[in-house]
């Protein structure tokens, strides 16, 4: 006998031995065990999940001669030549082979006649999308008063170009991607069957690239199985995927929770002697930086189907969950934009590097302006003594133009400059810097700052943003501080804000610019040969 493919010898042929769809398979049992039948049903969902193979048991179940039930014998002669393919009664049909609508009418011209072996006639048309508009109105007539030996299944990876006067006539079951595991699950089933021998970390590889169906699944396996001389083992696969080692993914999330770029160019270079898709490379780390998120919300959720649960659990330890969020979203925005690369290698170089280029700031400090340089602690400080962020502040300027000091200390009469150069200096950013800017300082004693904000702006206090000021204060200056906030109405207001400076600053600019404009020969010249005028709010200040 010729060999006969694991896609086609694995095929359910009853309900009970189909993996995954529970919700479509119970309306379905519950329906032939109630004989509530509808006319015409429809099956929905992506290459390889079940819809044929559904719609097959069901043809089996409305004409074994045992009578109609959601268990078919499989032994009579209507179960044995539907599942060899020659049931006169079952009529299978491509729509893309038939998309004319002559081709459909005569399809369509025998259902007035009664089934010649079966209970039923069964009409099972595979990718219905392709119908043209024609062929779906010499559908929709006979869908509209159907015969009652007769039953539709429509199967379509594309029920969206279906007209809505087809779809309110059937009955509609989307069929779902199987998850990985059922399909690996699976797999090791055929395989024990099979007497083959398997690694897990194989069957884990060719159920993610299955990607939801179970035919590609089984299709790959054949493939494995064949590459593998006759086992399954994970090397063959990876090779036959084009996938690279899971070590070598690894290797690149710890250079990165190290901030090591040369280390991480060197393991590129290392990794494109083997010429890998570095597409699949890039979807490698990001399915792994999927299982560290995992791994950092509920540890005992991952498997070691790879074998790398250990280095898995590590990295969730090593990178903040901030990191890999954000590695995340760079890596799916860097597989969409790969394509558009000069060339695979540097545009997977750039996402990489655009990782480590772009990190988020600690939630518990201010970040670092444009023109400084991020640093990290290069080692753990002295015992009893406090870490510190050790970069160089950008240089501030007064109102005047001059560069500013920053005192470590302000005197007793406290002065709204040294109050607005404290703000600037200290780099901060959203609500944070919103309430400093609106605050006066009122008094300052030795490390004690006593702040106001007027009332209008009382919706930007609360005790965690009065917090986190003192605490970037404190860094600021190298020093603990108490520092508490006060609110005032605006009549009362003493010192004037350095949101409130910037403004008047602001007003100034706007104004001297409109006088120098107003001003200008030559813009006099040109209004006045045109009887123009200057067109209200047109004009700005030069940066």
């Amino acid at each position: 006998m010729s060999y006969q493919v694991l896609a086609r010898k694995w095929r359910p042929r009853t309900f009970s031995e189909l993996v995954g769809q529970e919700h479509v398979l119970k309306a379905l049992v519950n329906a032939l065990d109630n004989d509530r039948l509808h006319h015409a049903f429809l099956f929905t969902g992506t290459r390889g999940v079940g819809k044929t193979t559904i719609a097959r048991i069901l043809a089996k179940s409305l004409n074994c001669e045992k009578g109609v039930s959601s268990t078919p014998c499989g032994e009579c002669s209507a179960c044995t030549e539907i599942n060899e393919g020659r049931f006169v009664d079952l009529i299978e049909v491509d729509a893309a082979s038939r998309t004319k609508v002559d081709e459909t009418r005569e399809l369509l011209e025998n259902v007035q006649y009664a089934p010649s072996r079966g209970r039923y006639k069964v009409y099972l048309i595979d990718e219905v999308h392709m119908f043209s508009n024609h062929s779906f109105n010499a559908l929709l007539k006979t869908l509209e008063e159907p015969p009652p030996h007769v039953k539709f299944l429509l199967a379509t990876t594309d029920p969206q170009k279906l007209p809505v006067t087809i779809l309110s006539r059937c009955l509609q079951f989307n069929l779902k991607r199987l998850p990985v595991e059922q399909i690996r699950g699976h797999l090791q089933q055929v395989l024990g069957d099979e007497n083959i021998d398997q690694e897990n970390a194989a069957l884990a590889l060719i159920s993610r690239a299955a990607d939801g169906s179970m035919r590609d699944a089984l299709s790959l396996l054949d493939q494995a199985i064949s590459y593998g001389s006759g086992a399954v083992k994970e090397t063959d696969v990876r090779a036959m995927l084009g996938s690279i080692e899971q070590d070598h993914v690894i290797d690149l999330l710890k250079l990165l929770a190290t901030n090591d770029a040369p280390g991480l160019l060197a393991r590129i270079n290392e990794l494109a002697q083997h010429s890998p898709d570095f597409a699949g490379v890039l979807a490698e780390l990001i399915s792994t930086l999927h299982r560290i998120a995992l791994a950092q919300a509920a540890p005992d959720a991952i498997d070691d189907g790879l074998g790398d649960r250990e280095a898995i659990v590590a990295l969730a330890q090593q990178l903040s969950p901030e990191d890999v969020q954000l590695y995340y979203q760079i890596g799916l925005i860097g597989r969409r934009d790969l394509p558009l690369a000069p060339e695979p290698r540097g545009g997977f170089e750039m996402v990489l590097l655009r990782m480590l280029a772009f990190q988020p700031a600690d939630a518990d400090t201010p970040p670092v302006a444009p023109t400084q340089k991020r640093t990290r602690p290069v080692s753990a400080p002295p015992a009893g003594t406090a870490a510190t962020h050790v970069a160089e502040p950008a240089p501030t300027t007064s109102p005047a133009g001059q560069p500013a000091s920053m005192p470590a200390s302000v005197a007793t009469t406290a002065a709204p400059d040294d109050w607005e150069n404290l703000v600037s200096a200290m780099n901060l950013s959203g609500m944070l810097q919103q309430l400093a800017a609106n605050c006066a300082l009122t008094e300052q004693d030795s490390d004690r700052f006593q702040l106001t904000l007027s009332s209008s702006h009382k919706y930007l206090l609360n005790k965690s943003r009065e917090a986190g000021l003192s605490k970037a204060l404190g860094q600021h200056l190298g020093r603990n501080v108490r520092l508490s906030i006060t609110l005032e109405n605006a009549t009362n207001a003493v010192n004037t804000t350095p949101a409130e400076r910037q403004q008047k600053r602001s007003d100034a600019r706007q104004s001297q610019a409109e006088s120098a404009i107003s001003n200008d020969a030559t813009v006099q010249a040109i209004l006045k040969a045109f009887d123009g005028q200057v067109k209200p709010g047109s004009v700005q200040p030069a940066p």
